[in-house]
């Protein structure tokens, strides 16, 4: 007769659930603010999409101001010490980019939650929550078929879906319109063998294959054949001339318009974002299942279309694929305060502000090939509000799950948002324990202050 698996108890002040950008910094964050955090990933490493090659974008502005700082800084001189990244160099496109070697990353995070003796849960998934009188008690999470029940007197879900909250019964929005269409996800893949002399050769000959015609008035003079070989972290956007007559001929396996890579901190190596799958939705498991065996599917295909038609990646390889497949948007959990496309597009820097941020909007449409994108010309401030929870009691939000609107949404999904606003809430939630209040009554203002104290940029 089989015998009941007792269930185990841990008891702490902050539990944040996922280990992504904005996850790592809210539970460093807590835990260096002096309070006891337990932190969940369902995956077997750390940081998240920052593992998979992709690069921090616009740690500054358009006028080349820094405007992101504290831990995310502090992540990135981490990674230039073991020569892990090129560091911040500007872009006229991106306008910045900070390129990092995915597998350093790993190793980084994993040092930085030993050093602040945070306690660690890996390989669980959340099972169950507890909520009374619109309070979040308890979280269950299950690993290896062991059940963990979390008390902690605030959540901050990092999950990036929004589970947490979804399963508290929290308000949430989905979609970009009335259709409910998301944008569709990415699995990151990596390749070794690039002949970048022989690409760069290539663009200068047809600047035509650079997105001049997009609509963006920041990218200026300078997105050129000389600004990839100067730059060694550098983004390379393009190639729309080429994929659309690829397209025409039936020789492009992917449904979009577009070919993007970035320049990896590795010898010859980039990581390329371009694989797209449409009508998605990664806050539904059937989804899931079904983009990663079809994201799968398109990279060799992909690369056999990198090798013959694109000069400069004949002798390309694939050297690693990323863990799980990268959702760029699903649910975003309605909080005390909501940040608008008005808000960024006007650079609104509230008094409340917790981070800051500039990039441009970045809409990748979910049901066909195109991209919506429209330039923030100024640098906006995201608001303390709008990582705590709107009805739900005891939880806050961090990543891409925070409360934003839809079109707001296509600037501050980028991982250098996430981290500076997950530094945020974790100095919130750390707050809150110590006062013995809710999070929504935090003082924004004591938030600031040590925000500014560990070097976090706030204003311009």
């Amino acid at each position: 007769m089989r015998k009941e698996t007792k269930k185990e108890i841990i008891k702490t002040d902050v539990a944040v659930v996922g280990a992504g950008p904005g996850g790592m910094a809210a539970a460093i964050a807590a835990a260096r603010a002096g309070v006891k955090v337990v932190l969940v990933e369902r995956l077997g490493y750390l940081g998240g999409q920052l593992g998979s090659g992709l690069p921090f974008l616009a740690f500054l502005d358009m006028h080349k101001r820094q405007v992101v700082g504290g831990l995310a800084q502090e992540f990135v001189d981490r990674m230039a010490k073991i020569n892990g990244t090129a560091g911040h160099e500007y872009c006229p496109f991106h306008l910045s980019s900070t390129n990092l070697n995915p597998f350093y990353t790993r190793i980084i995070c994993f040092e930085m939650i030993k050093e602040e003796k945070i306690e660690l849960l890996m390989h669980c998934e959340l099972a169950d929550v507890k909520v009374e009188n619109n309070k979040l008690k308890t979280i269950t999470v299950i690993g290896k078929g062991t059940k963990i029940e979390i008390e902690a007197a605030v959540f901050i879900d990092g999950t990036g879906d929004g589970d947490i909250a979804y399963m508290s019964g929290a308000e949430y929005e989905k979609g970009q319109d009335d259709s409910g269409v998301l944008q569709p996800p990415t699995l990151m893949f990596n390749l070794g063998g690039v002949n970048f002399e022989e690409f760069i050769n290539y663009i200068e000959k047809n600047p035509e294959q650079l997105p001049y015609n997009m609509g963006l008035n920041h990218i200026r003079e300078g997105y050129d054949a000389e600004f990839f070989r100067k730059n060694e972290g550098h983004i390379f956007f393009g190639l729309n001339e080429m994929i659309k007559k690829l397209r025409a001929d039936g020789k492009c396996p992917i449904d979009r318009d577009t070919i993007i890579y970035i320049k990896l901190p590795i010898t010859g190596h980039v990581a390329v974002n371009t694989i797209r799958i449409l009508n998605f939705d990664g806050s539904n498991v059937h989804d899931l299942s079904r983009g990663e065996l079809e994201s799968h599917l398109q990279i060799l295909p992909l690369i056999e279309m990198f090798q013959r038609y694109i000069p400069g990646f004949k002798n390309c390889y694939l050297t690693s694929i990323n863990a799980s497949i990268g959702v760029r948007e699903s649910r975003r959990i309605m909080g005390v305060k909501k940040f608008t496309k008005e808000d960024a597009v006007s650079g609104i820097i509230p008094e409340d502000a917790i981070a800051l941020f500039s990039y441009f909007i970045d809409i990748h449409s979910g049901n066909g090939d195109q991209t919506y994108t429209k330039t923030i010309e100024e640098p906006y401030g995201i608001p303390y509000g709008c990582t705590v929870a709107k009805d739900i009691d005891g939880l806050m939000m961090t990543g891409r799950c925070i409360s934003v609107d839809a079109v707001a949404f296509g600037s501050t999904r980028i991982m250098t948002l996430c981290m500076a606003v997950g530094e945020g809430a974790g100095v919130g939630a750390a707050l809150a324990v110590q006062k013995g209040i809710e999070p929504r009554d935090v003082d924004s203002k004591e938030v600031r202050e040590i925000l500014k104290k560990n070097g976090a940029i706030l204003s311009i």
